[in-house]
């Protein structure tokens, strides 16, 4: 089953959630605010997307952050701070297949092989 990464009332996750349904393709929601995120999820996340493209940067999380900790975010000390805020990672994530963020041709290319 398809493991879907996310915020259960984030839009794209609705978004990408209601088109997987609508092509009849089963995947679980995993809601990191209520379930949190396994270190491992992460790692791979960011050997696929590379730690850049982890974080969204139009979240409210992140206008947040002290601007000491976004000037001061690397490769070394991002793992540390998604998971103590994981309302920072792009949504939705997904390991397997790789995909991050809902883009239609995306998900067309990816689940809708001919």
């Amino acid at each position: 089953m398809l493991i879907v990464y996310g915020i259960k009332n984030c839009d794209s996750v609705k978004k990408a959630m209601q088109w997987l349904a609508l092509h009849q393709i089963e995947a679980k929601l995993h809601d990191f605010r209520l379930d949190g995120i396994e270190k491992d999820v992460l790692l791979q996340a960011k050997e696929i997307f590379g730690w850049e493209k982890l974080v969204n940067k139009r979240s409210t999380t992140w206008r947040n952050l002290p601007q000491d900790v976004k000037d001061n975010l690397c490769e070394n000390n991002i793992l540390d701070l998604l998971l103590e805020q994981p309302t920072l990672i792009k949504r939705p994530l997904m390991i397997k297949p790789a995909l991050l963020g809902f883009n239609m041709s995306e998900f067309e290319k990816t689940f809708l092989k001919n």
